[in-house]
């Protein structure tokens, strides 16, 4: 088995849970279902996928969390909030745009509105993560070559959320030379570690979250269950 390395930074990364159409919130780390995405993306693996992700899911994942440092301190952008208007300036005699104003589920517009819609999204600023997934060997080096090369663009979360340094960082025979090299790339970037998050529960652990991002299936019908992480802050005092 080996450990493959990938390093996820970029301006905004937005990794949704539990969002809904009109309000899309971010954890404050990548979630499960957003890696797996990811990957079948730079492989260019396309339906449910039922069978990969059930691979996929059975590897054990951990994630670090690093943010910029100033003067030897941390210092963490807040979440940001954008809006967008959703079905605004179409002509709905015209029966091709009147496709994209929202309706109803009966198929007609709200009362009382033109069918625009404002919706939110939620952003991490300035964030890096480690994501550290035990497989393999041949299939480390499949995803590293394939992240590298990936058949359809790369982004973190959304594709508003492009990366801004390489994602594969390598494939390393044990969990802590990974987070070695990590730790060793966020010193250069004068990144400092925040949290580590876990798979399971983990005893004296300083959070436990419970979480609804396994992929179960993709495709038209997507569907996931839940699972269990536990987190660990670093301590800088």
């Amino acid at each position: 088995m080996s450990y493959l390395l990938m390093w996820l930074e970029a301006p905004l990364q937005s990794w949704g849970a539990d969002s809904r159409f009109g309000n899309r919130t971010t954890l404050p780390f990548p979630t499960r279902s957003g890696l797996s995405g990811l990957l079948c993306c730079a492989k260019g693996l396309r339906g449910e996928q039922r069978e990969w992700l059930n691979h996929m899911n059975a590897c054990p994942l951990t994630i670090r969390a690093f943010a910029r440092q100033k003067n030897g301190q941390l210092s963490r952008q807040p979440m940001l909030q954008d809006f967008q208007m959703v079905g605004s300036g179409y002509n709905a005699d015209d029966k091709w745009e009147n496709l994209l104003v929202p309706k109803k589920s009966d198929g007609k517009k709200p009362a009382m509105t033109s069918g625009a819609k404002i919706v939110y999204r939620h952003y991490l600023q300035d964030m890096a993560f480690a994501c550290v997934l035990k497989m393999p060997q041949d299939e480390a080096k499949d995803i590293g070559d394939a992240l590298v090369m990936p058949v359809w663009e790369l982004s973190l979360g959304r594709r508003n959320c492009p990366p801004s340094e390489r994602i594969f960082q390598g494939v390393f025979d044990d969990e802590d030379a990974a987070l070695t090299a990590a730790a060793s790339l966020a010193k250069e970037k004068d990144r400092g570690e925040i949290f580590t998050v876990y798979e399971g529960s983990v005893d004296n652990g300083d959070e436990i979250w419970t979480l609804n991002d396994v992929p179960v299936c993709f495709g038209d019908r997507k569907i996931y269950r839940d699972r269990q992480v536990t987190l660990f802050f670093k301590n800088t005092a």
